[in-house]
C-alpha cells in the first residue's frame, strides 16, 4: 500500500481521469530526427507512462517558423508529422496516462542560429537567448500567429494528443504581451490589461472553439522574482483569473523563472525545493475552473504528497525525477518509494546536453534517451546467468554490479575503500550535495534486494583475482590525481615547479579531510566543474580565505552549461572567495604560488599555506591486461578519467551486454 495517498489520488480533468497526481511535464527533450517524432523520442515518453505517470505532455513544438529555438524541434505548420505522432500517443495511452502536447513561441527570445527568421515580438526588444533585437509585429502578423497556435493545436488533436499546453512561461510571447515592459503596443493588443491578454485570451478561446469540449487545454506560466520588469505573483493572479473565468483553461502549470532569470528554470542542487509553491497556493485559492500544478524543484515523492496533502496545488510536475527514475510513480503507487532513484539536481545531462543542443539524457539514468535501444529500468534475464565479480564500487561498479544482477547473474563487488562510492561519493561532501549521498544509499539498498555481495575494505591483487571463482570480471577501480601538478595549458612544463615543497592537495584529499592547508588556501581550477570549485566552496564555508585560479575566461566555464556558474560565483563571492580567471600557476613556494596572467603577462605572489590542484586525474588500473580463464572488462575512469556521466554509462551499458 502506497504511503503517498495523496499523491496517488485521481483527478477528472474534461472527461479524461488521471490515475494520479503525477505529471511527466513538458521539456524540450530535443529528440526530433530531422524535425519528424520517432523512436527515440516515442519510447522515452513511453517509459514515464509505463513508469506510472497520470499525465504526460510532450516537448513543445514551434508553432511557425518565427519560434524555432532547437535543431531537435518537431516541424511547425506540417502535417507529416502526424503519423508518427499518432505512433507515440496510442502507445502512451495504452499505457493508461493521458497525453497532451505543449504548444510554444519565444516571441523576442529567439535563435537566429536555427530559426534563420527574425524573432517577432509584441513591441521589438532585445533577445535574451541570442544577442539579436526582434521584430515587431504588424496586426496582419499577430492574427497570423494566432491561427497558427490554432492550426498546431488541431494538428495535435490528429495526432492523437488528448489536449494541448499552451506556453505562456519564461517570458515567451504570451508573456510579453502580458507584461508592460515588453508591451509598449498602442492598438487593440497592448495597454489595458484587457487588451494586453487578448492575445491569449482569443488564442484559447479559438483553440476551444477549433478541438471541442473534450479536449483538455491548459496553460503554462512561470513565475519569478528576480527583475522588477517581470510579472510578479499578484499581476500573474490577476490574468489567470481573468483566462480562468472563461472556462476555457483547464489547467495552470505553474514553473520557476525566466529567460532573464535563467538558473531557476531548471533549478540546480543549489537552489531550494518546491520553488512555485507561493504562487500555487494563492491560484489554488483563486481559480474556480482551473486546477492547478506546482513544478520546479518538485524532486521527490515526499515533495509531491506534502504538496498534494497541503492543499497548495493539484498536481504536480515532476520532470527530472522521472528523467531519473522513469518508475517513480509506479514505484510510490506499489508502495516502494525507498526503491525511487532520486534525481540530484545537477543538471548535467538534461540541460547541460539540451544547452549544447543535444538530445538530452541523465547522468545517473544513462537510458534516458537510450529507451529504443536500452529499454528503462526493466531488464531482460540473461540467457545464462554467470558469476560476475566487479572490483571497484565507484559510479561504473556500482551501475554495473546492480544492472547485472537486475539481469539474474550471481554479483560480487568489492571495494577498498570502506565506503561505496568512490570520488563520487566525495563530491558530496561538498555544500548541498547531499543527494549524491542519497544516491549511495540508495545503491546499497538496491544491493540487499537483489542479492549483490558487498565487501569493503578489501584490496584485491592479480593473483586474487585469477582464483575467485567468477568468470567474468568487471574492472571499474577508478583514477587517481595526478600529483605531479602538471597543468594542460603549459604543456611544455610537464611538472608544476616547486611542487616537491609540500603542501599541495587535490581536492579528494581536501574531502577526505587529508590536507594539512592552513588558512590561506590557493585552488587552481582546470575544469571549470564542481571539483575545482565546489572545493573552493567547502574551503570558504570552512572558514579558510581562497583564491580560486583558473585558465578559463571565467570560474566555473563548464557550469555554465547546466545554469549553475552564476549562482557559484555569487556564492563565492559572498564568500570573500578571490577569483582570478585566465591565469597559470608559475611556481609554488610553500608558502604561497606565483601566477602569471595569459592576457597580460604580468605576474603576481599569492600568499598561502596551501594549494589544491583540480586537473585531469590518471587512470588508476593495476590489474594485468589478461588473466588467464577470466573475461576482463574495464569501464569508468580506469579506462580513461572522465565525469561521472561516463562511468554511469559504461557501468549500465557493460551490465546489459552480460
Amino acid at each position: 500500500m502506497t504511503q503517498h495517498p495523496r499523491l496517488m489520488s485521481p483527478l477528472k480533468l474534461r472527461d479524461h481521469t488521471l490515475r494520479n497526481r503525477i505529471v511527466f511535464g513538458a521539456h524540450t527533450a530535443n529528440m526530433s530526427d530531422q524535425g519528424m517524432p520517432g523512436p527515440r523520442f516515442g519510447k522515452y515518453l513511453l517509459e514515464r507512462a509505463l513508469g506510472g505517470a497520470a499525465m504526460v505532455v510532450a516537448e513543445p513544438v514551434p508553432v511557425h517558423r518565427t519560434g524555432v529555438l532547437t535543431r531537435g524541434n518537431f516541424l511547425h505548420s506540417d502535417d507529416a508529422v502526424i503519423p508518427a505522432f499518432r505512433q507515440i500517443t496510442d502507445e502512451v495511452k495504452d499505457a493508461g496516462a493521458v497525453i497532451l502536447q505543449q504548444l510554444y513561441h519565444i516571441g523576442a527570445h529567439g535563435d537566429s542560429d536555427l530559426s534563420f527568421a527574425p524573432h517577432w515580438s509584441p513591441s521589438g526588444g532585445p533577445s535574451y537567448h541570442d544577442s539579436d533585437g526582434s521584430h515587431a509585429m504588424t496586426e496582419a502578423e499577430v492574427e497570423e500567429l494566432l491561427e497558427a497556435h490554432v492550426a498546431a493545436a488541431v494538428r495535435a488533436k490528429a495526432s492523437g494528443f488528448q489536449g494541448v499546453e499552451v506556453w505562456a512561461a519564461y517570458h515567451s510571447l504570451l508573456d510579453q504581451f502580458w507584461t508592460p515592459w515588453s508591451n509598449r503596443r498602442t492598438d487593440q493588443w497592448g495597454g489595458s490589461l484587457e487588451n494586453r491578454t487578448r492575445f491569449s485570451r482569443t488564442l484559447i478561446e479559438r483553440i476551444r472553439r477549433a478541438c471541442g469540449e473534450d479536449f483538455v487545454v491548459g496553460l503554462a506560466v512561470s513565475y519569478s522574482e528576480a527583475y522588477a520588469v517581470t510579472l510578479g505573483a499578484e499581476a500573474l493572479t490577476e490574468i489567470l483569473s481573468l483566462h480562468d473565468r472563461t472556462g476555457h483553461v483547464d489547467y495552470v502549470t505553474v514553473g520557476a523563472g525566466s529567460y532573464l532569470e535563467f538558473e531557476s528554470i531548471i533549478p540546480p542542487f543549489t537552489h531550494g525545493e518546491k520553488l512555485t509553491t507561493p504562487l500555487t497556493q494563492v491560484l489554488k485559492r483563486e481559480l474556480k475552473h482551473a486546477v492547478v500544478t506546482s513544478e520546479a524543484g518538485v524532486r521527490t515523492p515526499e515533495n509531491g504528497e506534502a504538496i498534494i496533502a497541503s492543499g497548495l496545488a493539484d498536481l504536480v510536475s515532476i520532470v527530472r525525477g522521472q528523467i531519473a527514475d522513469p518508475h517513480l510513480a509506479r514505484k510510490v503507487a506499489e508502495g516502494r518509494a525507498e526503491d525511487v532513484r532520486g534525481c540530484i539536481s545537477c543538471n548535467q545531462m538534461c540541460w547541460g546536453r539540451r544547452s549544447r543542443d543535444y538530445w538530452i539524457s541523465c547522468l545517473i539514468n544513462p537510458s534516458a534517451g537510450r529507451e529504443f535501444e536500452w529499454g528503462g529500468d526493466r531488464f531482460v534475464a540473461a540467457p545464462e546467468p554467470k558469476e560476475v565479480l566487479v572490483v571497484g564500487a565507484g559510479p561504473a561498479g556500482l551501475e554495473a554490479a546492480r544492472v547485472a544482477a537486475e539481469r539474474g547473474h550471481r554479483v560480487e563487488i568489492v571495494e577498498a575503500a570502506p565506503v561505496v562510492g568512490g570520488q563520487f561519493r566525495l563530491a558530496g561532501m561538498q555544500p548541498r550535495r547531499g543527494q549524491i549521498l542519497e544516491l549511495m544509499d540508495w545503491y546499497e539498498r538496491q544491493f540487499d534486494r537483489l542479492g549483490v555481495r558487498l565487501r569493503l575494505n578489501t584490496f584485491l591483487d592479480a593473483e586474487e583475482v585469477a582464483a575467485h571463482p567468477a568468470g567474468v570480471v568487471v574492472v571499474a577501480t577508478g583514477s587517481l590525481p595526478d600529483e605531479s601538478g602538471f597543468q594542460r595549458w603549459v604543456p611544455e612544463e610537464p611538472a608544476l615547479p616547486g611542487i616537491e615543497a609540500g603542501g599541495v592537495w587535490s581536492p579528494e584529499a581536501v574531502l577526505r579531510r587529508e590536507a594539512r592547508l592552513g588558512d590561506a588556501v590557493v585552488v587552481y581550477d582546470e575544469g571549470g566543474n564542481w571539483r575545482g570549485v565546489g572545493t573552493a566552496w567547502a574551503l570558504a564555508e570552512a572558514g579558510r580565505h581562497v583564491t580560486i585560479v583558473t585558465p578559463e575566461a571565467f570560474v566555473g566555464k563548464e557550469l555554465a552549461r547546466t545554469a549553475a556558474d552564476g549562482v557559484a560565483r555569487r556564492r563565492l563571492g559572498a564568500l570573500g572567495v578571490r577569483m582570478l580567471a585566465e591565469h597559470r600557476l608559475v611556481r609554488w613556494h610553500g608558502d604561497g604560488v606565483t601566477v602569471r596572467s595569459f592576457l597580460t603577462g604580468a605576474e603576481e605572489v599569492i600568499p598561502a599555506s596551501g594549494l589544491v590542484m583540480a586537473t585531469t586525474n590518471r587512470a588508476f588500473d593495476v590489474l594485468p591486461e589478461a588473466i588467464e580463464g577470466k573475461v576482463l572488462h574495464r569501464i569508468g575512469d580506469c579506462a580513461a578519467p572522465r565525469l561521472a556521466a561516463y562511468a554511469f554509462h559504461d557501468g549500465r551499458k557493460l551490465g546489459l551486454s552480460l
